[in-house]
Protein backbone atom coordinates (compact mmCIF):
# COMPACT_ATOMS: atom_id res chain seq x y z
CA UNK A 1 0.00 0.00 0.00
CA UNK A 2 1.30 3.23 -1.05
CA UNK A 3 1.43 6.29 1.35
CA UNK A 4 2.54 9.35 0.89
CA UNK A 5 2.30 11.63 4.33
CA UNK A 6 3.10 15.24 4.57
CA UNK A 7 4.26 17.43 7.21
CA UNK A 8 5.53 20.82 8.19
CA UNK A 9 2.45 22.81 7.83
CA UNK A 10 1.46 25.33 10.11
CA UNK A 11 0.70 29.14 10.13
CA UNK A 12 3.41 32.30 9.40
CA UNK A 13 3.97 35.20 9.16
CA UNK A 14 4.59 37.32 6.03
CA UNK A 15 7.93 37.08 4.70
CA UNK A 16 8.95 34.10 6.97
CA UNK A 17 9.94 30.50 5.87
CA UNK A 18 8.26 26.57 6.40
CA UNK A 19 9.68 23.57 5.08
CA UNK A 20 7.87 20.97 4.10
CA UNK A 21 8.45 17.07 4.29
CA UNK A 22 6.52 14.56 2.22
CA UNK A 23 7.71 10.99 3.40
CA UNK A 24 6.84 7.69 0.81
CA UNK A 25 6.53 4.42 1.68
CA UNK A 26 5.25 1.37 -0.44
CA UNK A 27 7.00 2.24 -3.55
CA UNK A 28 10.92 2.40 -4.88
CA UNK A 29 10.69 5.74 -4.01
CA UNK A 30 14.28 6.55 -6.29
CA UNK A 31 12.00 5.35 -9.50
CA UNK A 32 9.48 7.83 -9.02
CA UNK A 33 9.50 11.79 -9.43
CA UNK A 34 7.95 13.53 -7.59
CA UNK A 35 6.03 16.97 -7.06
CA UNK A 36 4.50 19.45 -4.86
CA UNK A 37 0.76 21.27 -5.67
CA UNK A 38 -1.44 23.23 -3.67
CA UNK A 39 -4.94 24.50 -3.65
CA UNK A 40 -6.10 27.68 -2.06
CA UNK A 41 -9.97 27.61 -0.94
CA UNK A 42 -12.49 28.70 -3.90
CA UNK A 43 -9.63 27.21 -6.23
CA UNK A 44 -8.47 24.60 -8.26
CA UNK A 45 -5.25 22.65 -7.55
CA UNK A 46 -2.01 24.08 -9.07
CA UNK A 47 1.25 22.63 -9.40
CA UNK A 48 4.04 23.60 -7.52
CA UNK A 49 6.90 22.20 -8.32
CA UNK A 50 8.57 18.81 -9.56
CA UNK A 51 11.84 16.72 -9.22
CA UNK A 52 12.91 14.21 -11.51
CA UNK A 53 13.35 10.31 -9.32
CA UNK A 54 17.17 11.30 -9.36
CA UNK A 55 16.85 14.97 -8.10
CA UNK A 56 18.90 15.91 -11.73
CA UNK A 57 15.94 18.01 -12.96
CA UNK A 58 13.82 20.39 -11.39
CA UNK A 59 10.50 22.42 -12.76
CA UNK A 60 8.96 25.58 -10.68
CA UNK A 61 5.65 27.45 -11.48
CA UNK A 62 6.42 30.90 -11.92
CA UNK A 63 4.72 32.01 -8.99
CA UNK A 64 7.21 30.19 -6.66
CA UNK A 65 10.57 30.51 -8.48
CA UNK A 66 13.11 31.77 -6.46
CA UNK A 67 11.19 31.33 -3.64
CA UNK A 68 10.70 27.69 -3.26
CA UNK A 69 13.04 24.98 -3.66
CA UNK A 70 12.35 21.28 -4.26
CA UNK A 71 14.43 18.39 -3.33
CA UNK A 72 14.67 14.78 -2.11
CA UNK A 73 16.25 12.42 0.01
CA UNK A 74 16.28 8.92 -1.68
CA UNK A 75 17.80 7.61 1.62
CA UNK A 76 15.17 8.70 3.74
CA UNK A 77 12.00 8.13 1.02
CA UNK A 78 11.16 11.71 1.29
CA UNK A 79 10.94 15.21 -0.63
CA UNK A 80 10.95 18.21 0.58
CA UNK A 81 10.23 21.99 -0.49
CA UNK A 82 11.88 24.74 1.46
CA UNK A 83 9.88 27.74 0.80
CA UNK A 84 10.73 31.28 1.67
CA UNK A 85 9.77 35.14 1.60
CA UNK A 86 6.42 33.60 1.89
CA UNK A 87 3.32 35.62 0.60
CA UNK A 88 -0.24 35.87 2.05
CA UNK A 89 -1.24 34.27 -1.54
CA UNK A 90 1.08 31.16 -0.98
CA UNK A 91 -2.12 30.39 1.77
CA UNK A 92 -3.40 26.83 0.54
CA UNK A 93 -2.78 23.06 1.10
CA UNK A 94 -0.14 21.40 -0.04
CA UNK A 95 -0.15 17.80 -1.74
CA UNK A 96 2.96 15.58 -2.79
CA UNK A 97 2.43 13.66 -5.82
CA UNK A 98 4.39 11.00 -7.28
CA UNK A 99 4.83 9.11 -10.63
CA UNK A 100 7.10 7.24 -12.33
CA UNK A 101 6.64 9.54 -15.70
CA UNK A 102 8.60 13.02 -14.70
CA UNK A 103 6.28 14.12 -17.43
CA UNK A 104 3.27 13.72 -16.16
CA UNK A 105 4.01 16.36 -12.89
CA UNK A 106 4.44 19.06 -14.85
CA UNK A 107 1.83 21.45 -15.84
CA UNK A 108 0.18 21.47 -19.00
CA UNK A 109 -0.75 17.64 -18.50
CA UNK A 110 -3.73 15.98 -19.23
CA UNK A 111 -2.62 12.98 -16.94
CA UNK A 112 -2.73 12.38 -13.38
CA UNK A 113 -0.25 11.18 -10.57
CA UNK A 114 -0.22 7.68 -9.51
CA UNK A 115 -0.29 8.94 -5.87
CA UNK A 116 -1.34 11.70 -3.75
CA UNK A 117 -0.96 13.07 -0.01
CA UNK A 118 -3.23 13.88 2.51
CA UNK A 119 -2.31 17.22 2.27
CA UNK A 120 -0.31 19.80 4.91
CA UNK A 121 -1.99 23.46 5.35
CA UNK A 122 0.04 26.59 4.83
CA UNK A 123 -1.21 29.50 6.09
CA UNK A 124 0.39 32.85 5.59
CA UNK A 125 -0.72 36.32 7.76
CA UNK A 126 0.14 39.57 6.59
Amino acid sequence: QVQLVESGGGMVQAGGSLRLSCAASGLTFSSYAMAWFRQAPGKEREFVAAISWSGGRTYYADSVKGRFTISRDNAKNTVYLQMNSLKPEDTAVYYCAADQAYSTLLPGTSTHPDYWGQGTQVTVSS
